[in-house]
């Protein structure tokens, strides 16, 4: 069976200095907010080009503990809108309900599936207050256009980069284009932990003081509370951790790119929508390919054919957000497109382990499959 994802080949690469970095904590007898926290966020807000890097818990907590923030920091209060993709995954959205604000959900573009500039402006109201765009499968929204519109109506941008780590536009990252921005190191990431891990990024140094206290139970000194905050914080082990695979993140993925150039190249069957794509010969937009997302049909037939002739596929996701169980006041709300996008899609296998043998199996499979009945 080729795998969708090989977590434990991927991680086996990096085996003796992930041991090193485990031991180096546990002799050190401190765990939590040490030196190896301190030193990843350094080297994680570096990378993006931020000012600020914050480890927190998991991504949703990324999410949730960036709008409390801006709720304590008398930016935003209950019942604010946000404008956030239909399209995305429940997280993004999860996010914005626990801090008592309003989600206002709209399509996504036809070609990207990322958040549609136009469809923001459209929605925006008088209670609109923030712009929550994702970057779906490894490729940034269109920022430049975003922030325009956000600096034209004074909206708070917060990037939802649990996708996106190192994807960029004209040479800056995913994380360093809104206020803030929310990464999830989901071991399944571009930049995995061995287990929950997330972080904010921002330049505003009022916003990533606020959230240092409130990820620590909202205590900026200790037995000194500011706010009935939380303890959302990422440990020594997992920081250490994914301070050793960020060095090799820019490598894993230009092995993404070599496999899904070979996907887009090579993939020729019509039963099969590929991805479209901005990225250019300059670079100037960089896809990270986390995910390989293919549209079809037939999607329950070509799966089960792929399955059962040895290749794992995933479904990012099966039902849109409002039609989930969760917010069943939303379950007649009609989203064409979105709706179109979750009963379509079908991600191929995807990662910096993967052989050209067996992305060539892929692709042979891919071009071979036929639905029963078709001619």
């Amino acid at each position: 069976m080729i795998p969708f994802l090989d977590l434990k080949q991927i991680n086996q690469q990096y085996k003796t200095e992930l041991k090193a970095a485990c031991d180096r904590v546990i002799d050190s007898g401190w765990y939590i907010g040490g030196q190896e926290l301190e030193k990843f966020e350094q080297h994680f807000a570096q990378y993006c080009g931020a000012e600020f890097a914050i480890g927190v818990a998991n991504g949703l907590d990324a999410l949730i503990l960036t709008l409390r923030a801006w709720k304590e920091l008398g930016k935003l209060q209950d019942g604010d809108e946000v404008i956030v993709p239909a399209n995305t995954y429940i997280a993004s959205i999860l996010a914005i309900t626990a801090n008592n604000l309003t989600p206002v959900l709209v399509e996504p573009d036809e070609q990207s599936f990322n958040i549609s500039p136009t469809a923001i402006q459209a929605a925006i109201t008088a209670k609109t207050k923030v712009i929550l765009p994702v970057h779906l499968y490894g490729q940034l929204a269109d920022m430049p256009k975003i922030m325009q519109i956000a600096q034209q109506h004074n909206l708070l941008v917060l990037e939802d980069s649990a996708q996106a780590h190192g994807a960029q536009i004209e040479g800056r990252k995913a994380g360093n284009w809104g206020n803030a921005s929310g990464f999830s190191f989901y071991p399944g990431k571009n930049l995995g932990a061995l287990g929950d891990a997330g972080a904010i990024t921002t330049n505003d140094t009022e916003l990533a003081q606020t959230l240092k206290a409130l990820r620590n139970y909202g205590s900026h000194e200790k037995y000194k509370n500011l706010f009935t905050g939380v303890n959302s914080r990422l440990d020594e082990i997992q920081a250490a951790i994914l301070d050793v695979k960020l060095k090799y993140l820019d490598q894993e993925m230009e092995k993404r790119r070599q496999i899904a150039s070979l996907y887009l190249n090579q993939i020729k069957n019509p039963y099969i929508v590929l991805p479209l794509t901005q990225v250019d010969a300059s670079a100037n937009l960089q896809h990270v390919w986390h995910l390989f997302v293919i549209q079809s049909e037939y999607r329950e037939e070509l799966q089960n054919y792929l399955k059962d002739n040895g290749v794992q596929t995933l479904i990012h996701y099966p039902i849109p957000p409002h039609k989930q169980q969760a917010y069943k006041e939303w379950n007649e709300l009609s989203f064409p497109l979105t709706e179109r996008i979750h009963a379509q899609v079908l991600s191929l296998p995807m990662g910096p382990t993967q052989t050209e043998e067996e992305t060539q199996k892929v692709i042979e499979l891919c071009n071979a499959f036929a639905p029963k009945g078709s001619a």
